[in-house]
């Protein structure tokens, strides 16, 4: 997606006297897509309206309920060995404590507190926007008693998008952005996709989520995404150049 300004491009407008920086930084645009806001509200319209098909369709759940079956006749240990282990890592828990510690690498050692921040923000981002179309939609989860073999038994009205998987998403874009413009770039887009897909496919292997609560999560989180980029390019620089001076933002190392 064509972003509005090179992502490392320096930045340190002066006062009108043109005595003093007023932006101490290097400020990063995240990647921003044309008609950002026109594209996210359609991929938002989308997971509505796949969200509500889902719970108004009479027997949509029971069949989607089919693939979850399946899976959970079929389990492996190693496969369950993986799924589980997702299951914990792109949880809530580990998962705040993942984006803390890229998010402070980026700052102790990178020098750049914007850099943190931006890269905390659109981590986060799958996650705010999973808890509010769960809001909505309050889909029940699969019932754990009519599945062969349920590893993480979960119940409640929490089921639509995947929080899992928009998290892995959102994530995904966040790492992508960090080494897009460098050598890493494409493995980095390549990881965050299988890695995706992988969290999708784990959710229902554990039984705790529907297929279209997984494929929405990827519609959810793109949407937060292109929000997040579009809302940070515009108001960041404004909010940044009148932060004290006294504010630690980025060295000139980095």
């Amino acid at each position: 997606m064509p972003g509005p300004a090179p992502l490392d491009r320096d930045t340190a407008p002066h006062d009108p006297a043109g005595t003093r920086p007023v932006a101490r930084l290097q400020f990063r645009a995240i990647p921003q897509a044309r008609h950002w806001l026109l594209r996210a509200a359609l991929l938002c319209v989308a997971v509505l309206a796949l969200g509500l098909t889902a719970q108004l369709v009479p027997g949509g759940s029971a069949a989607e309920l089919g693939v979850d079956q399946d899976l959970s006749q079929h389990h492996a240990a190693l496969l369950t060995g993986v799924a589980m282990v997702l299951n914990v890592v792109f949880g809530p828990a580990a998962g705040v404590v993942l984006v803390a510690a890229v998010a402070l690498y980026l700052w102790v050692v990178r020098r750049s507190l914007v850099k943190a921040v931006a890269f905390g923000v659109v981590a986060c981002s799958g996650w705010v926007a999973s808890e509010f179309f769960k809001l909505i939609i309050a889909r029940q989860r699969p019932n754990p008693a009519l599945l062969f073999d349920p590893l993480s038994p979960e119940t409640g009205s929490n089921s639509f998008p995947s929080g899992h998987v928009s998290f892995a998403v959102a994530l995904g874009f966040a790492l992508y952005f960090l080494a897009r413009g460098t050598r890493w770039a494409r493995i980095a887009a390549a990881a965050a996709v299988l890695v995706a897909l992988v969290v999708a496919w784990s959710r229902l292997y554990i039984g705790v989520h529907y297929p279209t609560d997984v494929a929405a999560s990827f519609l959810a989180a793109s949407a937060a995404v292109l929000l997040v980029a579009g809302l940070w390019n515009r108001f960041a620089p404004r909010i940044l150049e009148r932060l004290p001076a006294a504010v630690p933002l980025r060295s000139t190392r980095s």
